[in-house]
């Protein structure tokens, strides 16, 4: 069976299908997929055949030789819903061409289909991230990664993470960061569900979380009176290493963290703060991995040239004083 044949077997049993919602309709998303099978099952060429019982995760949910066909059903008046994981687990190896078969039982019910790589136009970044459908999207989710449909769903998770993170960033607002996204679960991005409290952590666990901060967070040093400097390095420790902290000055510029070193009070409680953590600051900037380096910087910098291009970053956002003059200078 070639493409041209198959698309005429979906003109077929699309369009019994279609009467049939028009009519009696569907119960539910059950009773749509096996109605399909039975349909196809009729004009089917010799040779192949329609599985009655496939795994219940299989996909897509019917199989014909090179083709397949994925069933969706909504009781709602929309051509939009939630489809299968972008992992594809159970995927159907012999399949190298998918095929969207949507009911869509709300309104003036009714079935049609689609190629299924020109209906995926979003993918939720939920617990499990989904794609996505709109059978009459007008621009596909792989258009914007740059990549075909085929492309990706060949590339093993990791790599599919990759796109899913970028796109998810470029639909942030600002000042929003993402949760989490892991590849795996060993991901440094991964949380538990116990978040703990800054002020209950062990005093050296506190050194590290602040010299990560301040190297992924240069806007720590903007005035004191800039809206929202301390933004990031709070976000930065929730969503990465689920940790709350109640009061962001209690990172850079309280007196127990800038009196540590010297009681003396006045001067820079933030330079002071940075200086007494800088052994930390330089683990830090050889150990972040680069993909965290690149959200927070917006590129990738190698590891021997960190340390110059975040004291840069850090004069850019300092006024009335140069960070780079200051610290690192013993």
């Amino acid at each position: 069976m070639d493409l041209n044949e198959f698309n005429r077997l979906l003109d077929l049993a699309c369009g019994e299908l279609d009467r049939v919602a028009k009519t009696k309709g569907f119960l539910d998303s059950g009773s749509f997929e096996n109605t399909t099978r039975v349909v196809l099952a009729k004009h089917v060429p010799k040779g192949l055949e329609v599985d009655f019982d496939p795994h219940p995760q299989a996909f897509p949910d019917i199989s014909l030789g090179r083709f397949g066909i994925e069933c969706k059903f909504t009781r709602s008046d929309s051509w939009r819903t939630v489809a299968n994981s972008i992992s594809e687990g159970m995927r159907d190896k012999n399949v190298e061409h998918v095929f969207l078969l949507y009911c869509k039982a709300g309104g003036n019910p009714e079935v049609r289909y689609r190629r299924y790589e020109e209906c995926v136009m979003h993918v939720r970044t939920s617990h499990v991230p989904r794609f996505e459908v709109d059978l009459f999207a007008e621009e596909s989710l792989f258009a914007r990664f740059g990549v075909s449909y085929g492309e990706f769903a060949a590339m093993p998770m990791h790599r599919k993470m990759q796109y899913v993170r970028d796109y998810a960033r470029s639909r942030l607002s600002p000042g929003e960061r993402l949760w989490w996204l892991a590849d795996d679960p060993t991901d440094i991005h991964t949380l538990s569900l116990g978040v703990r409290l800054y002020t209950n952590l062990p005093q050296s666990e506190k050194r590290q979380l602040r010299a990560e901060a301040a190297v992924l967070c240069p806007s720590i040093a903007k005035p004191s009176r800039a809206k929202g400097k301390y933004n990031d390095a709070v976000l930065y420790l929730l969503t990465y290493r689920g940790v709350l902290v109640f009061q962001a000055r209690d990172l850079f510029t309280a007196g127990s963290v800038a009196l540590r070193s010297d009681s003396t009070r006045g001067g820079n409680y933030l330079l002071r703060s940075l200086r007494d953590i800088q052994s930390e600051i330089d683990t830090a900037l050889s150990s972040l991995p680069d993909e965290v380096i690149r959200e927070y910087w917006g590129r990738v910098i190698p590891i021997h040239d960190r340390k110059a291009a975040w004291l840069k970053m850090l004069d850019s956002h300092a006024v009335g004083w140069s960070p780079s003059s200051e610290l690192f200078r013993s």
